[in-house]
């Protein structure tokens, strides 16, 4: 079975064909396309709707046909089409999500409309095959939430920030530090030439009962780090990096062990704790989830950074777990900014769910 993904919720235009493997083990990536937009928001520290969606229709057939080529098919020899149609910038999600409907409609194949926090969260079964239940925690610049995820379309939320998303901090930090967008990489970067234990910051929500996040007291502690300091050296800089990014990686570890055990009093013990989304790529945070579940007991399972970013081989992917147990979409579904995974969770999240 052959789904084409399409993906365009942000700043990543992107295009792709998995295959699910004989035997269930698995799928298999055919072609992943993407196209990155960060030079073009560079310039505006952070990402600029109307841009992103513009862009978009600049470069998405292209991609499609590229896809297609890649995987060495014809439109008319995939089984169904999917599209991210939600959480998002409403724009772009709305011209990924036509450009779907068309396919689907002009080549008589099945739509399947994923939800993009859904493609990250099975992603693990992709690259691992990865049996339910799991653990899963998705974290990017518009989210940070912890989810139970027991089945396809059965999904639990544990935790979630109350105030600003892990990547929406590294990025405000960062432009705080005078660093180029995006900030996350930057201050990877810078961390590992810092000193962690120089600037003694705040970690939000540790110990704390419930699995939720809080870190828009950490970024402002930054700022009263940087306003004492006037106007930081290089040193500094590299120093205010590093320190941020250990209370960042404290923080995560905490509420990553308190969401463990809710989730194993709830529903036993999880098969994995998975991480998706764009702040995945953090080694830092990756190194110090590889010690908590060697220490838990509970297998990691850390998909390669470029299927934790924005890409269309986990819609592709999420549309083909969709479609084998039967779930496909009318083409008037309509495109959803905000498409909380748990439905019965509480939008107070920061609307962020």
């Amino acid at each position: 079975m052959r789904v084409l993904g399409i993906e365009t919720t942000c700043d990543e235009t992107a295009v792709a064909v998995v295959s699910d493997r004989l035997g269930g083990d698995g799928g298999e990536i055919l072609s992943n396309e993407v196209l990155s937009q960060i030079a073009q928001h560079a310039a505006y520290g952070g990402v600029v709707p109307e841009i992103a969606a513009r862009a978009h229709i600049d470069v998405l057939e292209r991609l499609i046909v590229r896809a297609l080529a890649k995987a060495k098919i014809e439109l008319a020899d995939v089984d169904a089409i999917a599209a991210a149609a939600g959480p998002g910038l409403i724009g772009g999600v709305l011209v990924g999500l036509t450009a779907a409907k068309a396919l689907a409609l002009a080549s008589g194949k099945p739509f399947i409309a994923v939800n993009h926090l859904e493609a990250h969260a099975l992603t693990a079964r992709l690259t691992d095959h990865l049996e339910f239940p799991f653990l899963a925690l998705l974290v990017s610049g518009g989210h940070t939430q912890l989810v139970a995820v027991k089945g396809v379309g059965e999904y639990r939320r544990l935790g979630s920030t109350v105030d600003d998303a892990a990547g929406e901090a590294f990025d405000k930090v960062a432009k705080m530090l005078g660093l180029p967008y995006p900030g996350g990489p930057q201050i990877e970067k810078l961390a590992l030439e810092g000193d962690p234990h120089r600037f003694d910051l705040p970690r939000p929500m540790l110990g704390r009962g419930g699995a939720d996040f809080s870190l828009s007291g950490l970024k402002t502690a930054v700022r009263h780090e940087i306003l004492k300091i006037g106007s930081p050296s290089e040193t500094d800089v590299k120093d205010l990096a590093a320190s941020f990014q250990a209370a960042i990686v404290d923080v995560i570890v905490d509420r990553v062990r308190a969401g463990i055990r809710l989730f194993t009093e709830s529903e036993g013990r999880p098969h994995g704790l998975v991480i998706g989304g764009g702040v995945a790529a953090n080694g830092a945070i990756r190194r110090a989830l590889t010690r908590l579940c060697a220490e838990s007991g509970v297998r990691f399972v850390s998909p390669p950074a470029n299927l934790c970013s924005d890409n269309g081989a986990i819609i592709a992917w999420a549309g083909l777990e969709r479609f084998k147990r039967g779930f496909t979409d009318d083409l008037a579904f309509a495109p959803r900014p905000r498409w909380p995974l748990d439905a019965a969770a509480s939008e107070a999240h920061h609307g962020k769910a």
